[in-house]
């Protein structure tokens, strides 16, 4: 959806290997400490090394999954990548041993919806609409169980949007053809609203103020597009895909400006 420069040497260099690590007496432990300081490298290395040791553990495969689509996320889904498709199809495969484990695991269920959905991407017209099916399904399990959970929410308010921004051609022949009438839940309040309240659960978070700003733009909200842009800009810089998001936010800002005289 976004245009921006190509990433890829940034992804050989989150994807070298930190195996040293792996030698932590608590592989786990280590995993969540890198998760959080944003260390992917070494959060999937450790994390690996954790599934490796216990293959059944919920918390070992969904935040390798977690980490896996984090990684993909650096190269655009506008650019053809192999090395990106599989990551997340084998984040994909992590996050539905997670969910496997434990069905009562909200984190679990967002992950896989938010595999599915990065795995769709690569897939055929008839895959993608099989998979909007069971993102919508993960994500609405995930709030079930977590109505709290920002990501599950920013989840469902990129499928609402996704949906809305095909073409009538598009979502005609996905109803009749493909059988897709969920399709027709579809709308621009429910994404507005989820990606709300994923800003709202979640304020430190860029992506979430960057795709609700875009849902505004499509509403032709202008006010309220150009203040969440604008929210992006104080928002200090945590994830690795921060600082283009800062930028495409900023691109938008000036489009606005040229829109709106102001």
């Amino acid at each position: 959806m976004y245009e921006c420069p190509v990433l890829r040497p940034a992804l050989i260099a989150l994807l070298v290997s930190a195996a040293p690590l792996a030698a932590q007496a608590d592989p786990l432990a280590g995993g969540i400490a890198a998760m959080e300081r944003w260390d992917l490298a070494a959060a999937r290395t450790l994390l690996t090394e954790a599934v490796r040791r216990d293959p059944g553990s919920y918390e070992a495969n969904w935040r390798l999954a977690h980490v896996l689509v984090d990684l993909g996320k650096v190269v655009p889904d506008s650019l053809p990548d192999a090395a990106r498709d599989s990551l997340y199809a084998l984040a994909e495969s992590y996050a539905r041993r997670g969910v496997a484990a434990n069905p009562d695991g909200a984190d679990g269920h967002f992950v896989l919806a938010n595999a599915i959905g990065r795995v769709a991407l690569t897939k055929s017209k008839r895959e993608r609409v099989e998979g909007a099916v069971e993102i919508r399904n993960e994500a609405l399990k995930a709030l079930g169980l977590d109505p709290t959970h920002a990501g599950a929410h920013h989840v469902l308010g990129r499928w609402h949007a996704e949906i809305q921004r095909l073409s009538p051609v598009e979502r005609f022949f996905a109803r009749t053809f493909l059988g897709a009438s969920i399709f027709n839940l579809a709308s621009w309040d429910s994404a507005e609203r989820h990606l709300r309240l994923a800003v709202q659960h979640d304020p430190g978070r860029i992506f979430h103020y960057l795709d609700l700003g875009e849902v505004y733009l499509d509403r032709e909200k202008w006010a309220e597009a150009r203040t969440t842009f604008e929210a992006i800009g104080r928002l200090p810089i945590v994830e690795p895909m921060d600082t283009e998001y800062k930028r495409i936010a900023a691109r938008h800002l000036a489009a606005l400006a040229e829109r709106t005289g102001s």
